[in-house]
């Protein structure tokens, strides 16, 4: 599981992140809900040890992230928007280099080289170079690079942003699959794919968690209208 406990994070005067809890537990999908500027992005850099917190803590299958790092991250990977990546290799290529970067080696890496690359369907780009593919073809070569090490935790911020319409189906079955014996949080703006792979929903604005809640619940807070206006209302309310 995933805990974030009394979790704080400013930048001079903002309040990124201002005292948020909770805890994630395997097989949830959970959608990061939130308008520009709700603390989203900061939130998972501190679940992912990019940001150090101001205070509280967050706790990865027992480990405090902040003091046991190496072990919390090897459970955890995290695919940013516009992940970056090395536009000089090949596909294969970059997955062995993040394989290596995780400690894999010989069967086992070629064993989960081999499984990612599956499951991102890349096989007919394996010895592409990076810089030759379409953005949604570079998209799942970033998310076959944090599968390598078949993390238990899996952090995707909008997962399917440049996919093509059979590709965004192929993504949402992927998240729900994966989610079923593992964690995935999802950061996304898209209501469709709240609907389509989330079983909870975790709403911030300004900062703070204003609402742990499931779609259903969500949407039945204001029934006579759709997720985006519920969405809308309630941050808008706050």
């Amino acid at each position: 599981m995933i805990v974030a406990k009394n979790l704080s994070k400013s930048f001079k005067n903002i309040k990124a992140v201002d005292d948020v809890n909770f805890c994630i537990k395997k097989g949830e999908v959970v959608a990061l809900l939130g308008p520009n500027g709700a603390g989203k992005t900061t939130l998972m850099r501190l679940l992912t040890g990019y940001l150090q917190q101001d205070s509280g803590e967050v706790s990865v299958y027992g480990f405090n992230i902040a003091e046991n790092r190496e072990d919390a991250l090897r459970k955890i990977a995290y695919v940013p928007e516009n992940a970056p990546l090395y536009p000089e290799m090949s596909v294969y290529e970059y997955l062995r280099f993040a394989g290596s970067q995780r400690g894999l080696e010989n069967d086992d890496l070629n064993i989960n080289l081999a499984e990612a690359a599956s499951q991102m369907q890349l096989s007919s780009v394996f010895n592409q170079r990076i810089d030759t593919l379409s953005k949604g073809y570079r998209h799942r070569t970033a998310v076959a690079g944090a599968l390598i090490h078949k993390p238990r935790i899996l952090i995707l911020d909008e997962p399917t942003e440049g996919l093509d319409p059979n590709q965004k189906q192929d993504m949402r079955a992927f998240i729900r699959h994966y989610g079923e014996k593992n964690i995935v949080i999802v950061s996304t703006h898209i209501m469709e794919e709240v609907e389509n792979v989330a079983s909870r929903i975790l709403l911030m604005n300004k900062g703070k968690l204003i609402s742990d809640t499931t779609p259903v619940s969500l949407q039945n807070l204001y029934p006579d209208k759709n997720m985006s206006e519920a969405f809308r209302l309630m941050t808008s309310e706050k």
